[in-house]
């Protein structure tokens, strides 16, 4: 019986009524076939990026290390700052580097800002996941602009909600397709 695919839930907000982090905390409670959700809540406790503790990392990093270790599939919500990412999210995505804890994962975003706004943290998080070697599930990436009025942190909105619903299906999907194909290797010798 194939395994439900482990999808980790990051969000790119430290801000406490986050719409970005609404939006994944929404996901559990969608109850996607064949889907497992888990929500990282530690972004405030992870250090400046130090690439002299790259191989002796912090408590926090390492624990971040093991939920994308434990991850089939990634999706980022997270907000625009200043034409970007923000500093704590980027700096998330930098104790990744050194490692390869994205590399050949599949990974989407939903931005939930308004019409008209996150494209440049979109564009940023593109080139970045693009150089971590992140195999980014196009059709998972989507906007779903989200009010901000959801006063118990959660996606209320049956349409966003089939939206998100949509994405984690269509990250599910991959994971399993991913795990259909045999490994890749030199070909047999006759």
């Amino acid at each position: 019986m194939p395994q439900d695919a482990r999808i980790l839930l990051v969000p790119g907000s430290t801000r406490a009524g986050s719409t970005n982090t609404a939006a994944l905390r929404t996901a559990p409670a969608l109850a996607v076939p064949d889907v497992t959700t888990t929500l990282y809540d530690a972004l405030r406790e992870l250090p400046a990026f130090d690439p002299d503790q790259v191989d002796a990392p912090p408590a926090p990093v390492v624990a971040l290390r093991a939920a994308l270790a434990d991850a089939d599939a990634v999706l980022f919500c997270t907000p625009e700052y200043a034409g970007t990412l923000p500093g704590s999210f980027k700096n998330l995505l930098d104790w990744t580097v050194g490692n390869g804890d994205l590399y050949g994962k599949p990974v989407a975003w939903v931005t939930v800002a308004a019409p008209g706004r996150g494209a440049g943290a979109e564009q940023t998080l593109r080139m970045v996941l693009g150089y971590l070697g992140a195999d980014i599930v196009e059709p998972a990436c989507v906007r779903l602009p989200v009010p901000r009025d959801g006063a118990d942190g959660l996606l209320a909105d049956a349409e966003l909600r089939t939206g998100l619903a949509d994405v984690l299906g269509h990250l599910g999907a991959h994971v399993d397709r991913a795990a259909a194909v045999p490994a890749s290797g030199p070909p047999a010798r006759p």
